[in-house]
């Protein structure tokens, strides 16, 4: 996976292989992302490099991060769900996501127009971080007796399963853990093994 920040709006996150390419989905919001980023340095933040994307911090501390999907581009916020958000337009990542939320766009101009809001909320996130705010654990998740067979078997997949966010741990577990039938949770995790060792999530 990309190492820094500079490389990532250059080349991509590296976690597949159209980094470096014209279809790496970093180059089809490179004017949001670099807009997106230029407002966080505002705000102080530091600039550092996690999972392959750039992760904004506050003395060590995540504040937010830049993702480039499909359909969107995103600034990721660690603990969203403690922030203010009276205009609604904070979103959890996903149906099973409890703490971080979200911020999607799909134009320069709707970034341009939310600038100040979006400022605002580094701030208040920064805040939160200052008072030591802890956010509440979702359930533990448990670990399919299936999977922890590949884990036995491939020391190095149970290193790659681990590297992932909870996020994405928590949205494999649960799709690993769906089917009734032994042999159909198998073939989900083996299906999904390349996309685990490539560091993506299930939606990535």
């Amino acid at each position: 996976m990309t190492k820094d920040a500079d490389t990532y709006f250059s080349e991509g996150c590296g976690r597949c292989s159209l980094g470096g390419t014209p279809e790496c989905k970093v180059h089809a919001w490179e004017r949001e992302l670099i807009t997106l980023r230029r407002i966080a340095l505002d705000c102080g933040l530091d600039e550092e490099c996690k999972w392959g994307v750039p992760c904004y911090t506050f003395q060590g501390k995540n504040i937010a991060l830049l993702s480039a999907f499909k359909d969107n581009c995103a600034l990721s916020f660690f603990k969203g769900s403690l922030l203010h958000d009276e205009r609604g337009v904070l979103e959890f990542a996903g149906e099973n996501s409890h703490v971080a939320k979200l911020l999607r766009f799909t134009t320069l101009e709707a970034i341009l127009e939310m600038e100040a809001l979006i400022k605002t909320y580094l701030f208040e996130a920064v805040e939160v971080e200052k008072a030591g705010v802890k956010t509440p654990k979702g359930p533990a998740m448990e670990i399919p007796e299936e999977l922890q067979r590949k884990f036995n078997e491939a020391p190095a997949f149970r290193e790659a399963f681990e590297a992932l966010t909870p996020g994405r741990q928590r949205g494999y577990l649960l799709h690993f853990s769906a089917p009734k039938q032994s042999a159909t949770r198998t073939a989900r995790i083996e299906k999904c093994m390349p996309l685990i060792f490539e560091g993506k999530g299930m939606q990535d």
